[in-house]
């Protein structure tokens, strides 16, 4: 674990770039995330000027071009950035994720000419994106939006309520997802770029969670906020294409965000097992302890396979669904297993905040639930294997 990208293969090995790549970003996340993270934990925000920070480094527009102002990275760059802040704070990884892989994406994939030169220069500079679909009787049945989009001369009236938005608070950008035909069903839903400070739009408090806390979950309210025509994000209709393929590639992210929290966990109980002494020697010499600690590296290099694998088959433009939908389930069970045994290595300090163990085990929970349940990946697993026998 100490060498980052040990494995072989032509889907899974690390170049040098992309090592060096996550070595500054983890080096990053250890020396300036690291010391704020027990403090924003507990205060439920982000330091002051961390986010700043983010855009500095060039972490907020990895894959917008560099004519456009972003680093002109690839996918796989983001899984890997993801990963590395995750080691050491899953909850501004949020930040990260949501951000890249399916704010800016879908803006790339779905924005005209005219909007990605308006909103891509400004997401990789100091514009934090939110992604705006989740409601009250829409989680896992996504596309039941209550939500509406009416047509107004110049553009539209959107009227509704969202829920569990993240990066609410910090957000500029809003990408909303509303149907203009509730009769229509899916085919209805239509997506717009609403920007923060349209009359109409408020956000509104943020979720006291469990795990995360310094990432913002809030509610989103839209009270005949107008946009305007050209704020219409590809065609009226298609907005369930564009929220489909975008929490594909998002579920990559969730991922390699469990994949660094496994990691982050399996670092800390490794050094507590050295440093901890019991009965003359240190703990890491019982047998129970070590074979523990050997099977959760054992999960956690499998983790890393899967969610490398899916993410290199997105950007060769392979078919990648079944595998990201089995990376995102299978990481969010080891994260949780492996955060859990930390606790466990702890002993009692394991269950008090003056150690790192049980943020891990507050932040892995999440994991299972958001951008598609356990049960949905295991559906979609299930559709993808069944059909191709």
């Amino acid at each position: 674990m100490t060498k980052h990208g040990g494995m072989h293969g032509p889907l899974t090995q690390l170049s040098e770039e992309e090592n060096l790549f996550f070595a500054t970003v983890r080096q990053f996340a250890e020396e300036t995330i690291a010391p704020m993270t027990r403090a924003m934990d507990e205060e439920q925000k982000f330091a002051a000027g961390l986010v700043e920070r983010l855009f500095a480094l060039g972490l907020m527009g990895i894959e917008i071009p560099e004519e456009l102002g972003g680093a002109g990275g690839s996918f796989f760059d983001a899984v890997l950035a993801i990963e590395a802040i995750s080691t050491v704070d899953p909850s501004v990884a949020v930040l990260v994720d949501v951000h890249n892989t399916l704010t800016i994406n879908a803006i790339r994939r779905w924005g005209n000419e005219s909007q990605q030169r308006r909103w891509l220069p400004r997401l990789a500079a100091d514009t934090v994106g939110a992604y705006a679909l989740s409601e009250a009787g829409s989680g896992s049945d996504a596309f039941s939006l209550q939500t509406r989009a009416d047509e107004v001369e110049g553009g539209y009236r959107l009227n509704g309520r969202k829920l569990w938005i993240s990066n609410a608070r910090e957000a500029e950008l809003f990408l909303v997802f509303a149907t203009l035909d509730p009769g229509a069903g899916y085919r209805g839903i239509t997506a717009f770029l609403v920007e923060k400070g349209t009359p109409g739009l408020t956000v509104g408090r943020k979720e006291d969670k469990l795990g995360i806390r310094a990432s913002s979950t809030c509610e989103l309210t839209l009270d005949n906020c107008e946009v305007a025509a050209e704020n219409l994000l590809g065609e009226p209709g298609k907005g369930y294409k564009i929220a489909i393929e975008t929490l594909n590639e998002g579920r990559i992210g969730i991922g390699a965000q469990m994949l660094g929290l496994a990691e982050g966990a399996w670092g800390h109980a490794v050094r507590y097992a050295r440093e901890r002494r019991q009965f003359g020697k240190p703990i890491v010499e019982f047998q129970a302890v070590e074979f523990a600690l050997a099977r959760m590296a054992m999960e956690i290099e499998a983790v890393r396979l899967m969610v490398y694998n899916a993410a290199r088959l997105k950007d060769a433009g392979q078919p990648f669904v079944q595998e990201a939908a089995m990376a995102k389930l299978f990481a969010s069970e080891v994260a949780e297993r492996v955060a859990s045994q930390c606790v466990e290595v702890f002993g009692g300090n394991g269950f008090v905040r003056d150690y790192p163990a049980e943020k891990y085990y507050r932040d892995a929970k999440v994991g299972k639930i958001y951008e598609g349940t356990s049960n949905m990946q295991l559906a979609t697993i299930a559709r993808q294997v069944l059909s191709s026998k």
